[in-house]
């Protein structure tokens, strides 16, 4: 078990906390394209900091704080210009480099005045890919390259974003992804049971799991499980398995490119969950992004059972905000979560000595065209855990799409694993 300090340590990601150093040292997810190009500014709280994301005139995505440092009013109500955004209450203007550019009545009054140039304000890089706005809010000198995983910059395919806003920690929902023997009690066992309580037959099967293992390498962590009838010799969840990409993406191979799930710190208490799925396109279809709410309660706030991703944010979220792991007690089936634990660990202490920590993609060589995984080859149809086939998410609620953007049609780059 952790003590309620080393919980802390590696839970809470606001600014200058040891977790959240870490975390600002990788790129996340913010905002998805479509309701970006919808609405023009959106509020954005990630890593507990509140921030204003616009798309400017000349069609550049900034991402700002939200207080004006004015009268303090909020830059999320903003008007986007064509170098950056003004604030609401005065007009005062900031480019996406957190310069302020004017101050509409004291330019007038005051013509030769320098204040504006001594006012600048929180500002961070953005970058868009695969329908998804991207930022980086770490040390301007210490900033990598945006991974370009072939899911979400292939050409030629649809996506589709499932987005979910989570009353929990962060690290509660990535732990699950380094524990591949929760699929047969969380999923198979629960959901039956909950068929049979319907009158229902079976919709899983429970296989029991023989074998787990976990192999670490440049960008994460494999995880590998081998089932009660399924051949070592032969089959890929055992041979080659599903990468966590390292600090908080679980990936899925595809013949489509790949699908994610992706854990966005919202603050300490709250995750942006985003269910990132492509798929071939059929013919004459053009390449599309659309976004969809999965909820995970009813109205009545009854919890989601009947998928499998519903029982996940199920055992997500029941812990409580942020999880009292001072009152666990781990198994041998917990080796994954301890393997993970320790790398966050690992990567916190890096960064305090000024090193990188893991998985940062420095070298365009790798970079582009676009990362793929191992085991392309042999990799097959992965097992997915995203919904089972003939049932879908809960309730989708989908949105207007718009086409991708960023993406580059290029051959692939294979990631040495081992």
């Amino acid at each position: 078990m952790l003590t309620e300090r080393e919980n802390d340590r590696l839970s809470r990601v606001g600014p200058g906390t040891p977790m959240g150093n870490m975390l600002r040292r990788y790129w996340h997810p913010v905002a998805t394209i479509p309701d970006l190009d919808r609405e023009k500014v959106l509020t954005v709280r990630i890593l507990g900091e509140d921030l204003a994301l616009y798309r400017s005139d000349r069609g550049e995505p900034g991402l700002v704080q939200q207080r004006c440092p004015h009268r303090s009013a909020s830059l999320a109500y903003g008007i986007p210009d064509e170098d950056g955004i003004r604030c609401p209450y005065h007009g005062w203007y900031f480019n996406k480099a957190g310069q302020c550019l004017a101050q509409p009545y004291d330019d007038t009054e005051n013509p030769a005045s320098t204040f504006k140039d001594k006012i600048t304000i929180t500002a961070y890089p953005v970058e868009e890919m695969g329908g998804l706005v991207w930022a980086y809010m770490g040390p301007l000198e210490k900033m990598p390259l945006l991974p370009r995983w072939e899911g979400f910059v292939r050409e030629g395919v649809h996506k589709s974003i499932g987005v979910t806003h989570l009353p929990c920690n962060w690290l509660q929902c990535m732990e699950n992804s380094l524990d591949p023997v929760h699929f047969e009690w969380l999923h198979a066992n629960l959901m039956n049971f909950l068929a049979k309580k319907r009158g229902e037959p079976p919709v899983m099967k429970p296989s029991r799991h023989v074998k787990i293992a976990f192999d670490v390498f440049e960008y994460g962590i494999y995880k590998r499980r081998l089932l009660e009838g399924d051949d070592p010799e032969t089959s890929p969840d055992w041979l080659v398995g599903h990468p966590v990409l390292f600090p908080n993406i679980l990936a899925f191979k595809s013949k489509s490119g790949g699908n994610f799930q992706i854990r966005v710190p919202i603050d300490d208490t709250h995750t942006w969950h985003l269910m990132y799925n492509t798929r071939l396109l059929h013919d004459g279809e053009e390449p599309t992004v659309t976004v969809y709410d999965v909820p995970w309660q009813h109205e009545d706030g009854r919890l989601y059972l009947d998928t499998v991703i519903g029982t996940d944010m199920m055992a997500w979220i029941t812990p409580g905000p942020l999880a009292p792991r001072h009152l666990e007690h781990l198994g041998v089936s917990d080796r994954g979560i301890i393997l993970y634990r320790n790398m966050l660990s690992d990567a916190i202490n890096a960064v305090q000595r000024g090193e990188d920590p893991p998985g940062l993609v420095r070298d365009p060589a790798k970079n582009y065209p676009m990362l793929a995984y191992r085991g392309e080859e042999d990799i097959g149809v992965a097992r997915t855990a995203f919904q089972i086939p003939g049932r879908s998410v809960p309730r989708p609620q989908e949105r207007p799409g718009t086409n991708g953007h960023g993406v580059v049609p290029a051959p692939i780059v294979a990631v040495q694993s081992r």
